[in-house]
């Protein structure tokens, strides 16, 4: 996905000034790169720390000034004592400010933002600095904040808990750029919660519902909920309606003790796998987030969860330990208790806890990396995979494949087909999807070549 959060700044810049916008995660930084700037604006999270350590000794090798912002500062600007300048918090507000003093070359160390911005005033991502090529997945953004307090989250702290939303036809002039550029494949809604407030959501809903029928548009959409989504009929209803193919749904874990430690209260008091099969039928695909670690674990947590998510048919479960992300409530009760030992690396693969665990911290790692294994072992993930095809209601009218769909698909059948180990269970989905589901067929495909990936990433944990 595209770096949102740059390109929305850029927009606060001046039109006249000559920008250029390098994403490390799909292009070489450059040398020339740096000495052709006059500032240096760099926005980044927790995960990329390490690029970032990197990035500003570069830059003062070069002699340039970086201005740096984003969760990755806002949470702990502190470590970076080699960057001279940061803007914390949300921009909007205090761009000005900092525009008017790269003028006057006067620029100060430290941008606070007052409060939480009025988001119907942030403009549109200046979608021109970088190549669409470069991405399976575009990003806009419709509100910030989550009304739930999950002691684990970081997304309050830098968001808040009132939801700040933007206006349908704002959000809607945002994705007609994105169609008039050419783009139409899949747009992430990067929400924290995208139903965070409800009335608004549905008000926007019915938006784009009459938007793309209007403009005949394939821009589909991918959004992170809270499992109240599965209480709302008219909501997810909607959503399908509107083009909304996947969800990312905080499930956590199916011990209700855990639920309760981290006050998890939205996915309490319910049946999570009935919930689950509630969207599904509706016709969205869940992806779930899982996480092991917590105090009131016990020793049977593995096996609890590799079984919950195998009848729940949560083909992509990304699971992780716990961590202690910077500033939220699990990081200071930790650090009241002494058991913080590090920061985290953001990584929710990281098999290293940066605190100490109730229960034996090498059990839990064994545990976790054994799991992930078991999970995305070519039987059981294919066995998920025709657990949630079963159950998933196929919506819309059928899609030409894009060229790299075609291309995915072919290197997907001479890789998970003829070459890697799971060929058998490939085959069994290939055919049983085709002669029984074959509307179905794209995605089991698609979903093939996810499990392959995760399978990749477990055997290096």
């Amino acid at each position: 996905m595209p770096p949102l959060g740059l390109l929305t700044v850029a927009a606060m810049l001046p039109r006249d000034w000559n920008l250029k916008l390098v994403d490390a995660n799909v292009s070489r930084l450059r040398d020339e790169d740096l000495q052709w700037a006059d500032y240096v604006l760099l926005g980044a999270m927790i995960v990329q720390k390490d690029s970032v350590h990197e990035i500003a000794a570069r830059c003062a090798a070069l002699g340039k000034t970086v201005i740096a912002g984003g969760p990755l500062f806002t949470t702990g600007h502190e470590a970076f004592p080699q960057i001279q300048h940061f803007v914390l918090g949300e921009a909007e507000e205090i761009m000005p400010q900092v525009v008017e003093d790269m003028r006057q070359a006067r620029v100060q160390p430290l941008y606070q933002a007052p409060h939480r911005p009025d988001v119907t005033h942030t403009p549109i991502p200046r979608w021109d600095l970088i190549d669409f090529q470069n991405y399976v997945t575009l990003s806009a953004q419709f509100s910030r904040g989550c009304p739930f307090d999950c002691e684990f989250c970081d997304i309050i702290v830098m968001n808040g808990r009132l939801p700040r939303l933007k206006t349908p036809e704002q959000f809607i002039a945002e994705l007609d750029v994105l169609r008039l550029r050419g783009w139409e494949d899949m747009v992430f809604i990067v929400d924290d919660n995208f139903i965070g407030n409800k009335p608004r959501t549905k008000a926007l809903l019915h938006s784009l519902i009459e938007w793309r029928a209007r403009t005949r548009t394939k821009i589909r959409f991918l959004a992170e909920a809270s499992m109240n989504l599965a209480d709302d009929p008219e909501l997810y209803e909607l959503m399908v309606q509107a083009g909304f193919k996947k969800v990312f749904v905080g499930i956590e874990t199916p011990s209700l003790e855990a639920l309760a430690e981290c006050h998890k209260v939205q996915n309490r008091n319910r049946d999570l796998v009935a919930s689950v099969q509630t969207l599904q039928s509706a016709g969205l695909e869940v992806m779930g987030g899982f996480i092991v670690g917590f105090d009131s674990d016990k020793k049977d947590i593995f096996k609890r969860q590799f079984e919950f998510i195998q009848r729940s048919g949560v083909a992509t479960a990304m699971v992780g330990l716990l961590t202690a992300l910077p500033q939220t409530r699990l990081w200071h009760r930790l650090k009241r208790e002494g058991r913080l030992e590090m920061e985290s690396s953001g990584n929710n693969l990281d098999a290293e806890m940066n605190f100490q665990p109730k229960m034996n911290r090498e059990f839990l790692q064994t545990g976790y990396r054994e799991l992930m294994k078991k999970l995305y072992e070519p039987h059981n993930y294919y066995q998920r995979v025709r657990t949630f095809l079963k159950r998933h209601t196929t919506t819309g009218p059928r899609r030409r494949l894009s060229r790299a769909e075609v291309m995915a698909f072919l290197k997907s059948f001479w890789m998970l087909g003829m070459w890697h180990r799971g060929r058998v269970g490939y085959w069994r989905l290939f055919w049983g999807t085709l002669l029984r589901r074959p509307r179905k067929f794209p995605q089991a495909i698609e979903l093939a070549i996810i499990g392959y990936h995760f399978r990749c990433v477990a055997r290096k944990l």
